[in-house]
């Protein structure tokens, strides 16, 4: 049995999934269902005795002793965050209480649970922390790509709120004895990903015949990642990554931000033509930049290839076709997830940065 927390968001629905499609150990996903939390991610579990959902919060201590003490796992995956830029500009107290506080009631949980166990369940026990490359801050173009030595450098509410919450999760290794391991991942894509994000954000839109919406002048770049390969990244760590480390976690895909949808409305110019006949291009719209956006990131991935054998299996041209075919398939997903709360969120958050 593991505890998966922050099971029904996008990452952390699709570990929860990989992971019984790969084996038959039980998973208790425990997810607060704020607006990203969806348990249609989890709609094909329904029924599978292997998947217990626990609608719950990570801040709750009581809750959390209760969990472990009846479920007795052998490892925490802890994937709960509040983890958009934009949102964490509008209102930081949300990923101050997550981020930060409640990763810190989950260490002091699960540091009273180790504790309480035999010696063999004690060495066999693993807290894995889900962290992002955003907490190393911003690259210049010729700079090489973020290595696990990187000084951190958050410059958004939201990367300076995961950088704490990474600082604690070394500290209860290093003074507690906790078994940890840390993983710092670049940006994800697929299946399942809240329409607030670049790529979904962009196939939605353009479908609904709106513009598409590129900060600054697009030429942000990032490391893309495929949400399958992130997965399997994390099931090698929590298998056989050494206690105490980090492991960084890339796609060795970077692009800009402009190439991302370029290529994106490029598929869906062939999947889903427009009825003009024209080009989902002719849609992209540059507004204003966000406060303190870094302008690029990219991962060193070499500690996990040369230690765990991980590699990504999807480049960017594979990983983006199934993505886009995905959404164009469950378009039902994307209308319940965009309705209401998230049209007033991106009403609010875009409506002042046109031109």
């Amino acid at each position: 049995m593991i505890l998966v927390t922050g099971g029904a968001g996008f990452i952390g629905a699709n570990f929860v999934l990989d992971w019984l499609a790969q084996c038959d150990e039980p998973v208790v996903n425990l997810d607060k269902l704020t607006y990203a939390g969806n348990l249609a991610n989890l709609a094909s579990l329904d029924g599978d005795p292997r998947h217990v959902f626990v609608r719950g919060d990570i801040g709750d201590g009581e809750l959390l002793a209760r969990l472990l003490a009846e479920h007795r796992p052998r490892a925490i995956v802890n994937f709960a965050a509040e983890s958009h830029v934009d949102r964490s500009i509008h209102g930081p107290g949300a990923f101050i209480e997550t981020n930060i506080v409640g990763t810190w009631r989950l260490l002091d949980a699960a540091r009273a649970y180790h504790a309480s166990l035999d010696e063999s369940s004690r060495e066999a026990f693993r807290f894995l922390h889900v962290s992002t490359d955003e907490v190393y801050g911003s690259l210049e173009a010729s700079d090489p790509p973020f290595a696990e030595s990187n000084q951190y450098q958050p410059n958004s509410p939201y990367s300076a709120s995961k950088a704490a919450s990474d600082h604690l999760v070394r500290a209860w290794h290093h003074t507690f004895g906790l078994p940890v391991l840390t993983t710092n991942c670049s940006n994800n894509y697929g299946p399942y990903q809240f329409p607030e994000k670049l790529i979904p954000l962009v196939i939605h839109n353009a479908l609904a015949g709106k513009p598409l919406p590129i900060y600054g002048d697009g030429s942000n770049v990032r490391d893309w990642l495929y949400v399958g390969d992130h997965c399997a990244a994390i099931r090698r760590v929590l298998e056989c990554g050494r206690l105490g480390e980090t492991y960084n976690i890339g796609g060795c895909n970077e692009m800009s931000n402009l190439e991302v949808v370029h290529t994106v409305c490029d598929l869906l110019d062939r999947h889903a033509p427009r009825a003009s006949g024209g080009s989902y291009r002719e849609q992209i719209t540059f507004v204003r930049d966000r406060p303190g956006h870094d302008r690029r990131y990219a991962i060193d991935a070499r500690k996990i290839a040369g230690e765990l054998g991980w590699q990504p299996a999807e480049t960017f041209a594979s990983g983006i076709e199934k993505t886009v075919r995905w959404y164009l398939d469950h378009a039902g997903w994307v209308e319940n997830v965009t309705s209401g709360a998230y049209r007033e969120w991106a009403q609010a958050n875009y409506a002042d940065r046109k031109g």
